[in-house]
This record gives C-alpha cells, structure tokens and sequence, in this order.
C-alpha cells in the first residue's frame, strides 16, 4: 500500500505542477515512468476520483481564484485553465458553481471547488480493525488542526464553503459536544459535527484513504442510537444529475438514508436525507464495495441561515 501511495503522491505533484499544461493520464504515467492503467486505479482507489476528474476540478478551482483575485480577463483564465474556449470554460465553470463566471467575480467571493489532496503517506495498516465506534471521541481545541486538514481533503462534498466561519462555528460545536473525532495516531479520519436535539448531522467527513473501512457508518451509527434524541438523523448532499458530486448522493443512500424535500442552502441547491432509527438496519450490510464515504455540505449554525424550501 505505501507504494501505491507514494507513486499516487507522485502523480499529485505531477498534476499541481503542470496545471496549466495539457494533461491526461498517458502524459502524466509517462512522465512518471509507470503504467496508465496501474495509474489509474491506484489514483482511483486512493483519492476516489479520476485523474481527469482531480485535474479538472482543480483547475476550475485556479481558475475562480483568479477570478476574484486578479483581472485577468476571462478568456485568458479559460485559457490557462485549459479549455480551448471561453464558452467552453462558462459551461463547465457553471456546471460545478451553479453561476457564470462573470457573477462570480462579480459577488468577489472565492471558495474552492476541490483543494490539493495531501496524503498519508505512512496509515496504520487497519485491514482487521473494527469497533470504530468505541475509538470515537468528541473533538477539542487541540483537534482543530487535524480536523481541517481533513476538511481539505472532503472539499469536494462543500458547494460553498467560508473558512473563517467554518472554524468559528466549530469552535462552538466543541464547546457543546457536537463535534467528534477518529484519529489514526495524529491524522483525523473522520469527523462529524450533529445536533442532538434535532439530529441533524451538520458535517460529516471520512478521509479517502480510509472510506472502505465502514467509518462514516460507524459515525452515523453513533448519532443515531447514542446521541440524538430525535427519532432519525438528517444530512443535506447534493441533488441528482449535480455534475459537482464526486458520489456522496450514492454514498448516503448505501448508508440507508432516504430522499427528502429539496433546499437551496447559501444559494446552492440542495436536497435533504433522512435515516429513521427503525429503518437503520444497515449495520452490517453496506459499504463492503469500493464507494466513497460522505460529507455533508456545510457546517452550518444551529438554525440554519440562507435555507428555504422549494
């Protein structure tokens, strides 16, 4: 596995250097000496996307850097980002964001589409462990740090996400017990912050390394018949056909989660889940095949603001 790892890490740094270059997976597993097709599903398998998929993601998230922080024109962004038209950049650029580049600059608001994946390079071998939720704990100040590294690792479950309210309303979430923690020695691999009164779960993130080994079950699992005292737990996730999800939709549905009303939550839409505890009986079941573990979308206040039914 940390061979694996090193050449997926390889082809990471590979990608982040040549961003403005052409790119795809025979130039990439060329310059890196190694097979397209040993490359591809090593990167599949450890980050959960495609090269393709990263790369592209990564670009639009240059790209609406660029946009609220330079005046390049839009052209020449599109340009840089690789496509070989600005309309072309507008199609793919609104697919993800749900608005034209030009009103994202407009509103002069930058939040990224996907960050780069930093890896461990060194997980402890946990083929055989088990009993995640006993090993879960509430998070504390100390676990920030690990606690958003692994939120830059799931960016790609948040449409919209604000740094610095995202940490003021973690703070919050730890002073209340919401907030818990896995950890493989200093590396969070999974996070949840909840509600125990309303059950809902406001954020819920696994590490990709670590999204065949039942966490986020194990997660919801907790919520659900230790610490809610609502009937069932809800999570919001993107809605169907959103070219922007990397699979999380899926995801709660192998949970055992059920489709609920649709929402618009800070202007991106969305829809809402539901999982009743007389209908969690996923406990041994689910997520024994290669699936990407969710994230909720966005770590929101008790009461959420910018939220309104369709």
């Amino acid at each position: 596995m940390s061979g694996n790892i090193k050449n997926v890490i390889a082809a990471i740094d590979y990608i982040e250097s040549h961003l403005h270059e052409k790119l795809d997976l025979e130039t990439i597993a060329g310059a890196l000496h190694y097979s397209k097709y040993h490359l591809h599903r090593m990167f599949t398998a450890t980050v959960g996307l495609t090269i393709q998929t990263y790369a592209q993601r990564r670009r639009l998230t240059e790209a609406a850097k660029l946009l609220v922080f330079s005046d390049k024109p839009i052209l020449e962004i599109a340009l840089t980002a690789g496509y070989e038209s600005q309309q072309s950049f507008t199609d793919s650029f609104r697919a993800m964001y749900k608005k034209a580049p030009n009103q994202y600059r407009e509103e002069e608001e930058f939040y990224p589409l996907q960050l780069r994946y930093i890896l461990n390079e060194n997980p402890t071998d946990l083929e055989r462990e088990s009993g995640w939720q006993q090993k879960i704990a509430y998070a504390t100040e100390a676990d920030i740090p690990a606690w958003m590294e692994l939120v830059h690792l799931v960016i790609d479950g948040f449409p919209h996400l604000d740094e610095g309210q995202y940490l003021e309303q973690l703070k919050e979430y730890i002073r209340n017990r919401r907030a818990l923690i896995l950890k493989d020695t200093d590396t969070a691999v999974g996070i949840m912050a909840f509600h125990e009164m309303t059950g809902s779960i406001d954020f819920l993130g696994v590490h990709p390394q670590y999204r065949k080994k039942g966490i986020a079950r194990a997660f919801c699992e907790k919520a659900l018949h230790e610490l809610v005292r609502s009937k069932e737990i809800t999570v919001t996730t993107f809605r169907e056909g959103d070219k922007a999800d990397t699979g999380y939709r899926q995801a709660f549905k192998k949970l055992g989660f059920a489709e609920a009303e649709l929402l618009v939550e800070f202007g991106y839409p969305t829809q809402r889940f539901i999982l009743q505890k007389s209908k969690a009986g996923f406990c041994s079941q689910v997520l024994q095949e290669p699936l990407r573990e969710p994230c909720n979308h966005v770590l929101r206040k008790e009461e959420t603001e910018g939220i309104k039914h369709e």
